[in-house]
């Protein structure tokens, strides 16, 4: 297809955009001033992270330009804001019906001829202008555009940022499904269900790519490791694999191309890790897509508002021409809501968002677990406070977020989803997995099958929570998950070892990943959150049956739940909606239903996702994305760190109350801070020392 010439303007500068013989499309916008240079806070940007200690290399991919602004934001301008080496890559072209215009509100726009070529260029201009944005507060700062190719025997655009050569955009540009649940076998999700034996490109206007190509099944899945190998990252950030249906409809609750584009992705992940052996160890986060709108607000007005004016930016709200192009300098189909619906306000994952990861076994050891190159990854702790690690179970597919619970003789259990990837659709399948110590500070086990509540992936897409376990007196293990009727289920450990079926344990419209533990009588508390509230499953007397749901009156929460024993009884931690505030409030179970008290807020305004709780501090992501501690009870602040992470923060409370509190940085390195009561804030340190890189031959 051949490239169009074009002339961007700013200011009084007009400069020609040319192509050269070598492919290589060099847009240039201007000079980058020395405040353009300077990581600071200023209108346009996010809150910065003054001299951030976060290190690592980020990928993202995902399936439209638009995805990662709408769902990993803030989560991707904090990484820029950090300067990390941060690479995107948009696996379609997002070309939709090809007309470039808003509808709704004060934006809607004259009908406009379809041209899916041009649309698809006005959404890379878009998204261009919105990350030159985030990383230097100029939208028109300066691209270079080239071709590379893919190891699915395709090119792909590369574009990287003139003034912060380590932030890189690369587009594959295959057709999208061009519809959000309607059944058009030319797509991702004909592709992956074997109905065409290839699917073309779509290339956009503009881009320096001229060939046209389509790929096969596996030549995508080669594409995705190729890149990875390209970039080498240790965080990787995707979509959705399963995203559950509606219950009404039996739709999907997010986009075919979000859920089919992030299973291919997690198949080219898997590659990667198998064949390249000489990289860095890589975690995975998973992002919530659509169904963020049907879910209270997770982020403080003032990140959703920074948040939105980046997609206005994409959007080309203003219309002003300063980019120069014939198909438009932003997509207007988002101009008319850029909220989207209701998505804008919130950031979720999809996975990897509870707290119980961190366990301790024998007195003074320490163990924690995190899934690292699709497997799972542990560190232990010894009781002189020197920690060892990671060492990698056996097995592949284990899924981002691990569970633990300990046993009365001090081994531990560890739990998690497995994906299970074959050639056939059908062979599609998540079940849950645990495995458990041979013997107190012991080697652990293999994995062990629990299956999943589940008959088959396509009814449900696998869409079950991460497990929830607790033992009784006699080690026997009871395992929670939320099914993908949003209820919750359980399987009971048997004398001999072996489990029962699937019990049904109620409850609807359940959201979170449920939380289970034992107060300090002895007696089983389950809890979950709702759209509105929170239902709790207690036992009112150690031993007795498990009863409930039983509703607690609490308010709305953002869906992340973490719980910690208090006195008699529990307390739950979770954050209002449209704030980010830590709010607390305490569970007691006795006869009839369980008793709430107690709701309060500590902590002062904070961040998003899941808060760990133990002693008297708290540990969650602060505004600026990095993880903070607060004292519960103490002043209504947060003590910032300088380190972003992934997934959520975990802690343990040991002797004299010194509180050891980990996170899994984006240079996907275990990262711990020890609190001592009336000490200053703890300091967070890699829990081991990195290897050092291998001297040169």
């Amino acid at each position: 297809m051949p490239v169009s010439r074009r002339r961007f303007l700013l200011a009084a500068v007009v400069p020609m955009l040319t192509v050269g013989a070598s492919g290589v499309l060099s847009i240039a916008t201007g000079r980058q001033t020395s405040a353009e240079a300077t990581q600071t806070d200023r209108p346009g940007r996010g809150p910065a992270l003054p001299a951030s200690t976060t290190s690592g290399t980020v990928v993202q991919i995902v399936a439209h330009p638009d995805d990662d602004l709408f769902f990993m934001n803030p989560d991707l301008s904090r990484s820029l804001a950090a300067g990390l080496p941060l690479t995107t890559v948009y696996l379609t072209s997002g070309e939709a019906d090809g007309r470039n215009e808003a509808h709704g509100g004060e934006a809607r726009d004259p009908e406009q001829p379809a041209d899916r070529a041009r649309y698809a260029e006005a959404r890379q201009n878009g998204i261009r202008s919105a990350y030159a944005q985030m990383a230097t507060g100029d939208r028109t700062s300066a691209w270079t555009r080239t071709v590379i190719p893919t190891a699915g025997g395709g090119q792909a655009e590369l574009d990287v940022l003139t003034a912060r050569p380590r932030v890189h955009l690369v587009w594959l540009q295959l057709r999208e499904a061009r519809s959000p649940a309607g059944d058009n076998p030319d797509s991702l999700r004909g592709l992956w269900n074997g109905r065409i034996p290839a699917l073309g490109a779509q290339l956009t206007t503009g881009t320096p790519v001229r060939q046209s190509f389509a790929y096969t099944k596996d030549q995508v899945v080669e594409s995705i490791a190729g890149i990875l190998e390209r970039y080498r990252p240790t965080t990787i950030r995707m979509q959705d694999p399963t995203p559950n249906r509606y219950a009404d409809t039996g739709k999907f609750t997010d986009h075919q191309d979000h859920m089919y584009g992030a299973r291919f992705v997690q198949a080219g992940t898997a590659a990667y890790a198998e064949r390249v052996t000489d990289r860095p160890r890589f975690t995975v986060q998973n992002y919530l897509g659509y169904h963020n709108g049907t879910l209270p607000h997770a982020l403080d007005p003032q990140t959703a508002e920074t948040k939105i004016g980046f997609l206005k930016t994409y959007a080309w709200q203003d219309r002003t021409d300063y980019c120069g192009s014939p198909s438009g300098c932003g997509d207007r189909k988002v101009a008319g809501s850029p909220t989207g619906r209701n998505w804008a306000q919130s950031l979720r994952y999809a996975r990897a968002d509870t707290t119980s990861w961190l366990v301790e076994g024998t007195p003074g050891r320490l163990w924690a677990f995190a899934a690292l190159d699709g497997r799972m990854a542990l560190w232990s702790r010894d009781p002189a406070g020197t920690w060892s690690g990671p060492a990698l179970l056996p097995g592949t597919g284990i899924d981002p977020g691990a569970g633990t619970t300990r046993l009365p003789d001090g081994r531990v259990a560890v739990l998690a989803t497995r994906t299970t990837l074959g050639p056939r659709p059908a062979d599609y399948r998540r079940e849950v997995v645990h495995a458990v110590q041979s013997a107190p500070d012991g080697p652990f086990g293999p994995w062990q099958s629990l299956g999943t509540p589940e008959p088959g992936d396509e009814p449900g897409t696998s869409a079950i929570s991460a497990p929830a376990a607790v033992a009784d007196a006699r080690g026997l293990l009871t395992v929670y998950v939320r099914d993908t009727r949003r209820t919750l289920r359980a399987r009971v450990q048997q004398p001999s070892g072996a489990f029962g079926d699937w019990e049904r344990l109620g409850g609807e419209d359940l959201q979170s990943d449920p939380v289970t533990l034992t107060d300090a009588a002895g007696r089983r508390h389950v809890y979950a959150t709702t759209t509105k509230s929170v239902l709790a499953w207690t036992q009112p007397s150690p031993g007795a049956p498990l009863t409930g749901p039983h509703p607690t009156a609490l308010p709305a929460t953002t869906v992340p739940l973490s719980a910690a024993r208090d006195g008699a009884g529990v307390r739950l931690y979770f954050r209002r909606p449209d704030s980010g505030v830590v709010r607390t409030a305490l569970v007691t179970a006795g006869p009839g239903a369980p008793q709430v008290t107690g709701l309060g807020e500590s902590g002062g305004r904070a961040g998003y996702g899941a808060v760990a709780a133990a002693g008297r501090v708290l540990t969650g992501r602060a505004d600026t994305g990095a993880v903070a501690t607060a004292a519960l009870g103490g002043p209504p602040a947060w003590t910032e760190s300088r380190m972003l992470y992934a997934g959520a923060p975990a802690a343990v409370l040991g002797p004299a109350g010194t509180t050891t509190t980990a996170a899994l940085g984006l240079d996907a390195l275990l990262h711990t801070a020890t609190t001592r009561p009336a000490a200053p804030p703890a300091t967070w340190h890699p829990a081991v020392a990195p290897a050092a890189p291998a001297a040169p031959s």
